[in-house]
């Protein structure tokens, strides 16, 4: 057994906790489709989001995870819910009236409003595929339309039919009463409008494979279930579809939590066996508020990637996702910062401690070495003070503090001194408010910047920090963390920042004086 292997069967990180509970499903005898398959699922109503990424990485971590403790094939599935019927026109896309006429339409029967692509539907999964291979996961794509209508999910849903009563017995439980009324497993699709309709069935015929309706004209019609005809519900559809693929692991939000019994219940009442799940915690806005695609509010995939690497973002991902987390701007330097800490950390830890190191889970065996020189909130910090408008700017002060760095040797540290710029000017800048220093705080800076006068240590970024708690505690600073909390607020206009001696280093020592004289004199 390897080191990391052995590591990996007692490491406490989340990804292996749920790895190790899923080889418990196969102790006893492999499966007998020949590897272990994971599923997500998406629906093409709109364009992927962060959520959709979010889901995406997340089973890959186990699914990794899950290939360190075990030899058996692993499989990721991609589940695109393009049959579903399109309920409203989203509010994001051109040919507004157009999409209307086509409402209750499967999306792979709604004209594309792009002009791109067969169907809305067909835009919609190229876009989520281009969306998966820009990241690099590795998985395969189902298109439920496919999936119904090339009989891959026939006998499914013969047995569906077939066990109709024991799936409604299963539904009507979770259903208010007025609902109950109406409501059918089934969903047909209209031979002649081509709309899904949410009608009740006059009768199921488990042992012909057919439905019996009424549509909404009162005109009856049967139609075998099989061959793309129906659909299933969405909650009887979850089940069916971990029952037709067999499917092992599956991971959702945690409005699905509640709907998970009645997933499983449908899994086996279909003759499969129920997968192992997993429910995260949503993600929340700024305000604690549930981040909403329709509302906007939150941070969007594309505007992190405009201030911050891809991997922060999967850093982010990966942190507690049993816990709901706020995802707004103001996190971003921090998952920058703390994934590049975890990542100058990875290259001398044991194999326990690469298991349990978050860099393992998102880059697997291939970990890139850190180049960054200089903390991304340093970096902002410079911009702000400096006023910087292109990242040449900044890397004016970092080649003074590390004239070894350079935009080609230190790639992550160029592209991050270009998302600084822009963080600032979209963050920093519009918000930025000084204010004038207290009496105490007027001596203490008045002392700094005659000592920086003095100043022969170089840019020592230890020592500078060691000079400047020597002010804070000379004038009396109680705690000292007061004191640098002047620092920010008086000469950078901000409530928090880095360490002060290192931003002298960076800044400059002269720079630095020339700083206090300006706020002094303001």
């Amino acid at each position: 057994m390897s080191d990391l292997r052995e590591a990996a069967m007692t490491s406490k990180a989340w990804p292996f906790v749920e790895a190790r509970a899923l080889l418990k499903r196969y102790e006893k005898q492999p499966p007998e489709k020949g590897y272990v398959l994971f599923e997500t699922g998406y629906g093409p109503s709109g364009l992927p989001h962060i959520g959709t990424f979010g889901e995406v990485l997340r089973t890959t971590m186990i699914r990794r995870a899950f290939e360190v403790i075990s030899d058996i094939p692993t499989k990721l599935i991609c589940f695109s819910d393009d049959l579903d019927g399109m309920r409203k026109v989203p509010g994001n896309v051109p040919q507004q009236e157009m999409l209307a006429e086509h409402m209750h339409k499967p999306l792979t029967s709604v004209p594309d409003p792009f002009g791109t692509h067969e169907s809305f539907g067909h835009h919609n999964n190229a876009m989520l595929r281009r969306f998966l291979d820009t990241f690099g996961f590795e998985y395969e794509f189902y298109s439920a339309r496919e999936f119904y209508q090339t009989g891959q999910f026939d006998e499914v849903l013969l047995r569906a039919a077939a066990r109709y009563d024991q799936i409604m017995e299963v539904m009507l439980k979770s259903l208010r009463e007025e609902r109950q009324e109406t409501y059918s497993i089934f969903l047909p699709i209209h031979p002649e409008t081509g709309r899904v309709l949410y009608v009740p069935m006059k009768h199921v015929d488990g042992e012909k494979g057919e439905v019996t309706f009424d549509d909404p004209d009162g005109r009856e019609w049967t139609l075998p279930v099989t061959g793309g005809n129906v659909k299933l519900q969405w909650k009887p559809d979850f089940g069916a579809r971990w029952a037709a693929l067999d499917v092992d692991f599956e991971m959702y939000g945690k409005e699905h939590a509640t709907n998970t019994a009645i997933y499983d219940r449908i899994c086996e009442i279909l003759g499969g066996r129920k997968p192992n799940h997993f429910s995260y915690e949503l993600f929340l806005d700024e305000n604690g508020q549930k981040i909403s695609k329709s509302s906007g509010n939150g941070i969007s995939i594309d505007e992190w990637l405009t201030y911050a690497s891809t991997e922060s973002l999967s850093y982010f991902m990966y942190l507690k996702p049993k816990t709901a987390k706020r995802m707004h701007f103001d996190v971003i330097p921090k998952a920058v910062d703390e994934y590049h800490q975890q990542l100058r950390a990875y290259a001398d830890q044991d194999a326990a401690g690469r298991a349990n190191n978050p860099i393992f889970h998102i880059h697997g065996a291939d970990v890139p070495t850190s180049d960054m020189v200089v903390p991304f909130a340093m970096l902002l910090n410079l911009a702000s003070v400096s006023g910087a408008e292109d990242k040449e700017t900044l890397w004016g002060f970092i080649q003074r503090y590390a004239p070894d760095a350079s935009a080609e040797n230190n790639p992550q540290m160029d592209q991050a001194a270009g998302f600084a710029v822009r963080y600032y000017n979209d963050f920093v800048k519009p918000t930025k408010t000084y204010r004038a220093p207290t009496d105490t705080e007027r001596a203490a800076l008045t002392d700094l910047a005659t000592r920086l006068r003095a100043w022969d240590g170089g840019l020592d970024a230890e020592e500078l920090q060691t000079m400047v708690f020597a002010v804070g505690k000379e004038h009396g600073f109680e705690p000292l963390r007061a004191w640098f909390t002047a620092l920010y607020e008086v000469l950078l206009g901000a409530s928090q920042g880095p360490r002060f001696g290192g931003f002298i280093a960076l800044y400059g020592v002269d720079e630095t004086i020339a700083l206090i004289e300006e706020r002094l004199a303001a």
